[in-house]
């Protein structure tokens, strides 16, 4: 299982929201490029970008920081945050980027998100930010009466790279995943899923191995990482796969 760092961009800064509420913002770091590069030298092997100005707004505010971002680095980097047109799609993987992560979009304009996974194919990669099991936009700002579990039904088997599924609930609050809404989505997907919200220790991301056979395929930490509650090079090797035969086989030994 994938450990992915996060870095969610407000106003050029490196920081972390609570609940996704843009007025309790911590910030972690005013270099964003400088946080980048310390995550890929302890070992990640992906990054996950958020520009929380554009998810809010939909015009995207960090541009600068992401083109920068995307030359330093070596590793595949995924950009979500305000993307809710065919031509910023199109930007975005003209900058470089691996894959590019829709939310909004995915539920006001299905049609087209179709379309440009045929055109993309596996490039793009659907968010899911949901609260109470029911699919949040804008940035989490407006609360749809989508069931995150449908959403995911409506893009399974369209050439999609995959979801990210959000806990709003969950997320920055180092409180531990919503196992239980992250296993509604990877039952009904066949595409890959990556786990994200609620990651405060190495006991919460070891519990998410019980869905990596579901096609949970990684996990994205923030806060937890900044906040020093998980170390990145201890948590990747503690989820590499051979990392989950030892512990396989512990358990087979002791039973």
């Amino acid at each position: 299982m994938e450990v992915i760092p996060a870095i969610d961009l407000l106003n050029g800064k490196c920081v972390r929201l609570h609940q996704g509420k843009y007025n309790e913002v911590t910030q972690f770091n005013e270099n964003p490029l400088e946080q980048a590069l310390e995550w890929q030298d302890q070992g990640a092997k992906r990054l996950h970008l958020v520009d929380l100005d554009g998810a809010r707004s939909g015009i995207p505010k960090n541009d600068k920081s992401i083109k920068e971002i995307i030359k330093a680095l070596d590793i595949p980097v995924q950009v979500g945050g305000g993307v809710r047109t065919a031509e910023r799609v199109k930007e975005l993987i003209d900058y470089g980027i691996n894959n590019v992560i829709l939310g909004t979009i995915a539920i006001d304009s299905p049609a087209l998100v179709r379309d440009l996974a045929k055109e993309y194919p596996f490039k793009l990669i659907i968010g899911i930010d949901s609260k109470a099991g029911k699919v949040a936009t804008n940035g989490w700002l407006t609360q749809s009466q989508v069931l995150a579990k449908d959403l995911a039904i409506e893009y399974t088997k369209k050439q999609i790279g995959g979801f990210i599924t959000t806990d709003i609930a969950t997320d920055g609050t180092l409180s531990g995943p919503n196992l239980e809404a992250i296993k509604d989505i990877a039952s009904v997907s066949s595409s890959p899923v990556i786990a994200s919200g609620g990651i405060g220790s190495m006991a919460d991301l070891l519990s998410l191995l019980s869905l990596e056979p579901l096609g949970v395929t990684g996990v994205i930490v923030g806060r937890a990482l900044y906040d020093g509650k998980v170390n990145l090079k201890e948590a990747i090797q503690a989820l590499s796969n051979n990392r989950l035969q030892d512990i396989t086989n512990k358990i087979n030994d002791i039973a």
